[in-house]
This record gives C-alpha cells, structure tokens and sequence, in this order.
C-alpha cells in the first residue's frame, strides 16, 4: 500500500497496521503545549510528505476518506488546508465532497454568507467551498457527470485543494476521480489491516490512485499531564 513516508520520527508499536502514518489528536488549548506542538509538526511533516515530494507526477488535489464512518475527519482536512495557506505562497480551497453529511461549514463551525453556493475566504488565501457550488440540494443522493465535472472544475480555480470526501465507497470513489487520489483516513485500535488491504484493491480498480494513509485517533503512550510537566 503506497503510504507517506518519513512523517514519524517514532515506531508504530506491533499491534498496529504496519506502514501507517500516525496522525495524533490535537490539544484544545490557547497555550502551546508540548502535544499540541508535535501535532502541528507532524500535520506540516505530512503536507510537505504528501504535496511536495511525489517524484512521479505534482500533487494538487486530494480526497480524505475514513474508512471507518464513525471516525471525524473535518479537523483533519482544515489543518492540512491551513498549513498549505500558510505557506503564503498558494490559493487553497476547502471542499465540502461528502453529500451526505451535515455541511461542512458547519463541521467546523464556519460563519458562512446568505449565498451558501458561493465559495468564500476564511483565512488569508484560504477558501471554503460548500458542497452547494458543484452539488444542488435536489441531487444529494445521486451524483451525475456534470456534478463531477463541475467539482474537478472547482479544484482547479486552487492551487491546492483538501476534498472532505464520506468513508470509502462507491460515492468516494467516483469524488476520487475528480482529484489526484485519495488518502485513507485508519482508525487505530479499530480498522483492521485486511478491510484496509481490500480497499485498495478497490480504488485500484476504479482507477482512484490511493495517495497514502494517515492513522487517526492515536493516543500519546505517556499521560498528557506528564508531558506537560517536562
């Protein structure tokens, strides 16, 4: 399974999948504190991992996909799009891909505009980009080509773009052709090594390039109040 390589500087411990890149949660707290700033560094290890050192061909515009749907990954993709804004080098969209949630604006609690189809600035060259400008209401359980042209049409106004993609299916698949590839979102502790195995062999056979995977949900094995204490 391709996978993002070098983003860790620890070893995974035995009982989890091998080859995985840890994505641990972050600290809500206004101070800095020692956690929060290995989580940045490993949120800025793993943009520069995925969007800067592909050989092969440039990657722009990639789907996060859980394969689990109870894991969260709206915190996830705003970070990677803040971390690659903040670069101040590039146009960065936010893409809601996921019909059948709640919108992501509200995800993440984003004051949005009365004209919820337009797309709208949320940080210095950052954007956030409702699932209404390329997906009306009336067809949010199905998904046409002129949907998808329309939402590989809006990637490309970016220079990068992070698509907040459902947990892995047929849907995802068909978003995941709009853009570069996917990368898979594992859940530690719950996805199992083979259902992760056999959906790579499906987005291989639709022709979706998996881009990598990132491990969610990974607790820090020493007590966060020791941490804090070093």
């Amino acid at each position: 399974m391709s996978t993002l390589r070098e983003l860790l500087v620890e070893t995974p411990s035995a009982a989890e999948p091998p080859r995985v890149t840890p994505i641990r949660e972050p600290v809500q707290r206004k101070a800095v504190s020692p956690t929060a700033s290995v989580h940045e560094d490993q949120i800025h290890a793993l943009v520069q991992q995925l969007f800067f050192r592909h050989e092969s061909r440039p990657v722009r515009h990639v789907g996060f996909a859980p394969v689990e749907a109870s894991t969260a990954t709206a915190t996830l993709c705003i970070e990677v799009a803040r971390a690659l804004a903040e670069e101040d080098r590039y146009d960065v969209g936010l893409i809601d891909a996921r019909p059948d949630s709640i919108p992501l604006q509200n995800q993440l609690q984003i004051p949005s505009p009365n004209r919820t189809e337009a797309t709208w600035p949320i940080a210095p060259r950052l954007w956030m980009v409702p699932r209404q400008s390329w997906l009306p209401d009336a067809c949010e359980q199905r998904l046409t080509d002129r949907n998808l042209s329309r939402l590989r049409e809006l990637t490309t106004e970016f220079d990068f773009s992070i698509l907040w993609c459902a947990p892995v299916s047929w849907l995802t698949a068909s978003i995941g052709q709009t853009c570069d590839g996917l990368v898979l979102v594992l859940t530690a502790n719950k996805t199992r090594r083979l259902v992760a195995a056999q959906i790579k062999d499906q987005l291989s056979k639709a022709q979706v390039p998996l881009l990598g995977t990132v491990l969610a949900e990974r607790r820090f094995p020493v007590p966060q109040g020791l941490y804090r204490s070093l």
